[in-house]
């Protein structure tokens, strides 16, 4: 067993310190850091399965031009060649990158520095536009910076948390269990803003499910009831802001009474009353807020909204008080402090004459870029209109998560040069690259990350590269240094990059931007690789941090008095009214699709599709439907629905639910062309954006939808994966030994037998078995090596649904036993077999029937009961709203008393 090394989770925003070991076979073992102020020893299910996601297979190995396996040193010289030819001919603006929060913030900065700073265009974005961009657009029109003011202790601290589009206990687990500790420890009071009934709601004091995209009503009604009702801190609004007259007035014309605000929301006045009333009386407010509100074509003005309520009691700054982004990946950041967005410059400056002067000086370079360069909408789409000839994707998938997909996926196979740095070998835009790059992944990369309360940890080393793999950091350099800026990336090493990052947040700061990390820029090469987790900022006054305990050594919030970084240091309150979504419902497609995070899956699952654990929770794409939208097309649970954007269209299983508002349909994010045949969400997603902060519109996209009746169904179960033919539906999920398929088709399409003949058609005669009842247009098939079952194939006429939990365990077994083959090709073992149900508890592998029985053999227990006997929920919390639901259906005397 190797020493244990601390490094972070490349997860969520949250930042969880993990501790890794590696076993003598290979084998890494993940667990929480409790000393890390983060998570203090907690993850979630992610998080817990990380060593299942690592590996070679699927990895990108070796550079690869069109196809053909290459030297670094060929491949390198190549796109530098390729590079500077494009910018000669057409100009730098001709180039753009695409980057990642998955990066570290030493890989962000050297290609910030190498776009903006050399090549000399701020065509440079990220896929952190479509995350958390309105809040940054909103930060800087009320601070002056892009900054959170708090961080997690408020969580501990708050009387009253606000989660405004935010289903944190699915998307944030570790900090959600932090507000529900505050419950039980302090009473403290939890409002849900969301017009889905999610997990987090079951730990609600009061839900307000309002009409999608009425945020901005919602908060200016606050902002009138708190002025109405007396709540004003003057002394603040008068020594430190600017501008609430305005604000107030603009509220006014947009949300003059209770009635008109509940009417536009959707919502009882008696709730709306209610959540004024508790925010009003409740001096220690928190906001929490995320994707709900910034995905929006109206997002930064929802971050004002929020933000002007604050201003206006003075709640900010102050322990358990403020507005709080959360951001969604490990890196969001760190990639908006060095610069990674298209219209900032860097290390938080901007466009302005002043900014182009100290960066041109640090950087020792005459060709800063001058202004804001395209971001990722208008990338692309000026990428479709032949106007970008170069594009270098950097640890991300566009083609499965940018809006209007069909749209980029064109884009990519229009673009002359497509170059993609990535550590998986199959994803949706690798498809489309001409050089492909293999980029170091999680456990081998060596850097440091931003979380979601400017908390900057290290992501440690801990494996040695897959393959070939390199830093991006270093890729990045080498390109430059052949382009001809060899003095200006001549970096060793990632403490290097950050060094130099550190010292431009002080160069002539003056104290002008919050982000200094003066007091980093001078770390030896130990320092660095010893640095404990610290929030900034960090001047060069501060204790040696690399010595401090990790703990919550250096946290500071911002603004409790003023101090803003505007130029006359005052807070902007920003007037905003409401303003419908871009695109509207219409006759013709009446349904407003949300989308969003599932528990266990992450992004476009490059990454969780690894694990069998994290695929057992939800097992196909689902769109989640109200009842009596269900009936009205008639819809029942496990039917197939094919559904229609103006931009795209997606086949799915339909799931209904009474969380769902009617009128409107809920659809995952992650599925994408390597799990799926048609179930990608950003394929129906509209593109229209917000104006200030370029971020999409991926809440409110308007479809239709109608019942999809295959000819046949059918389950498909591989020891390999396999490339199918094409169909209308099929999703793969890997299991613990296995790839299980989901197929339905249409017989034009291609029938039971030709997809039997294309699957079998390796497998000679004596190694097949199968059964077929024409009457029933039935068949089961399996193929054998040397008594080992290789694959199995059912099929059945029109919808099905199958269960395969038996047939998999199979695949785990080098032999198959005599009643096991009898059994295996009707489905179901001769021997009875413990169902444990539909998975419940992904750290734990609980399923809901193991929860029934305890709930049946112990009729007094409550939820915490369940975690003493089967541990389920005892972790990351994410499933206690599950597991709650659970007991109170199926523990009659715990349900008389509640």
């Amino acid at each position: 067993m190797t020493s244990p090394v601390k490094t972070t989770c490349p997860y969520c925003g949250v930042g969880c310190g993990v501790i890794t070991t590696t076993d003598a076979d290979g084998k890494t073992h993940v667990a929480g850091d409790p000393d890390h102020p983060a998570n203090y020893g907690k993850l979630c299910s992610k998080g817990s399965a990380l060593g299942d996601t690592l590996g070679t297979k699927d990895r990108l190995l070796t550079p690869r031009l069109y196809g053909q396996d290459v030297s670094w040193a060929q491949a390198l010289d190549h796109v530098a060649a390729q590079l500077t030819a494009t910018i000669r001919e057409y100009g730098p603006d001709s180039v753009a990158f695409y980057v990642s929060g998955q990066l570290l913030t030493e890989d962000y900065y050297v290609a910030n520095k190498l776009m903006k700073g050399f090549i000399g265009s701020a065509n440079i974005d990220t896929n952190s536009r479509l995350c958390m961009s309105s809040s940054v657009a909103g930060h800087k029109r009320a601070f002056g910076e892009d900054i959170v003011p708090g961080h997690y202790d408020d969580w501990d601290k708050t009387d009253l948390a606000v989660l405004v589009g935010s289903n944190a206990a699915w998307c944030h687990p570790i900090l959600f269990q932090r507000l529900i500790r505050n419950q039980n420890e302090r009473g403290m009071k939890m409002v849900i803003i969301d017009p889905r009934r999610t997990p987090s709601c079951d730990s609600a004091d009061l839900h307000l499910p309002i009409r999608p995209g009425t945020d901005v009503s919602l908060f200016n009604g606050l902002l009138v009831y708190l002025a109405d009702n007396g709540f004003e801190d003057s002394h603040y609004c008068r020594e430190y802001t600017r501008g609430h007259p305005d604000a107030l007035q603009a509220a006014r014309e947009d949300a003059p009474d209770l009635l008109t605000v509940a009417q536009r929301c959707d919502i009882s006045p008696d709730r709306l009353e209610a959540f004024y009333q508790l925010f009003s009386q409740t001096e220690n407010s928190l906001t929490i807020y995320s994707q709900g509100v910034n995905q929006s074509s109206q997002g930064t003005d929802k971050v004002n909204a929020i933000i002007n309520c604050h201003l206006f009691t003075g709640r900010i700054g102050r322990p358990g008080q403020g507005p709080f982004s959360v951001t969604g990946q490990p890196n969001a950041m760190g990639g908006r402090e060095v610069g990674g967005l298209a219209n900032t410059l860097a290390a938080h400056m901007d466009f302005d004459d002043d900014s182009i002067q100290i960066v041109k000086e640090f950087w020792q370079t005459e060709t800063v870029a001058t202004q804001p360069g395209l971001k990722a909408i208008d990338l692309f789409n000026h990428m479709a209109e032949g106007k970008i000839k170069a594009l270098w994707v950097m640890g991300t998938n566009p083609a499965a998560s940018v809006p209007n997909a069909n749209l980029v996926h064109d884009a990519l196979q229009k673009c002359p040069l497509v170059i993609v740095s990535d550590c998986i070998d199959n994803t949706d835009t690798l498809q489309h690259a001409h050089i492909a790059l293999p980029a170091q992944g999680w456990g081998e990369k060596d850097g440091t990350v931003t979380n979601s309360e400017r908390r900057i940890s290290r992501q440690r080393r801990f494996l040695a590269p897959a393959g070939q793999a390199k830093a991006d950091f270093w890729i990045l350099a080498e390109v430059a240094k052949r382009m001809g800026w060899q003095d200006a990336f001549d970096y060793e090493s990632p403490a290097d990059v950050f060094r130099e990052y550190s010292a431009l947040t002080a160069y002539k700061n003056d104290n002008h931007r919050g982000l200094n990390l003066s007091g980093l820029a001078d770390l030896a090469a130990d320092e660095y690789n010893h640095l404990s987790p610290i929030q900034w900022p960090v001047p060069a006054a501060a204790n040696n941090p690399a010595t401090a305990p990790a703990t919550h050594a250096n946290d500071q919030r911002f603004f409790a008095q003023g101090g803003y970084f505007t130029p006359d240091g005052r807070a902007r309150f920003v007037p905003v009214r409401y303003i419908p979504p871009q695109q509207e419902t219409s006759p013709t497609f009446p349904i407003v699709l949300n989308s969003g995070r599932l528990r266990d899956q992450w992004h476009t699952m490059t990454r969780t599709g690894k694990s069998a654990r994290l695929n057992d929770h939800i097992k196909e794409p689902l769109l989640t439907l109200h009842p009596e939208d269900a009936k009205k097309h008639n819809l029942v649970s496990g039917s197939f629905i094919k559904v229609k954007s103006r931009q795209g269209d997606a086949i799915l299983r339909c799931d209904i639910s009474d969380n769902q508002r009617r009128g409107e349909a809920f659809m995952p994010m992650h599925w994408n062309n390597q799990y799926a045949a048609q179930a990608c969400v950003a394929q129906l997603a509209q593109n229209n954006t917000d104006p200030l902060s370029g971020q999409p519109e991926m809440k409110y996209t308007p479809i239709n939808m109608a019942l999809w009746k295959p000819d046949w169904s059918g389950l498909l179960i591989t020891r390999t994966a396999l490339t199918l033919p094409n169909l209308s539906y099929w999703t793969k999920r890997l299991s613990t030994d296995c790839f299980v398929y989901q197929i339905a088709a249409k017989n034009v399409e291609i029938t039971p037998q030709q997809f039997i003949d294309h699957v079998f058609d390796d497998f000679p005669a004596q190694n097949i078995q199968s059964v077929q009842d024409r009457k029933k247009s039935t068949a089961a098939i399996a193929a054998f090596h040397q008594n080992r079952l290789e694959r199995l194939f059912f099929t059945h006429s029109g919808t099905v649904q199958y269960q395969s939990a038996w047939l998999e365990k199979l695949f785990a077994k080098e032999q198959i036993s005599t009643e096991d083959r009898r059994s295996l090709l009707a489905g179901k073992s001769a021997q009875p077999q413990e169902d444990v149900g539909p998975l419940i508890c992904s750290c734990f592998g609980v399923g809901a029937n193991q929860i029934k029985t305890v709930c049946q053999d112990n009729p007094h227990i409550e939820l915490d009961g369940i975690g003493e006997i089967l541990k389920a929920g005892t972790n990351c919390g994410s499933c206690r709203s599950e597991i709650r639901n659970i007991v109170e259906k199926f523990a009659p005397a715990a349900n008389e008393r509640a």
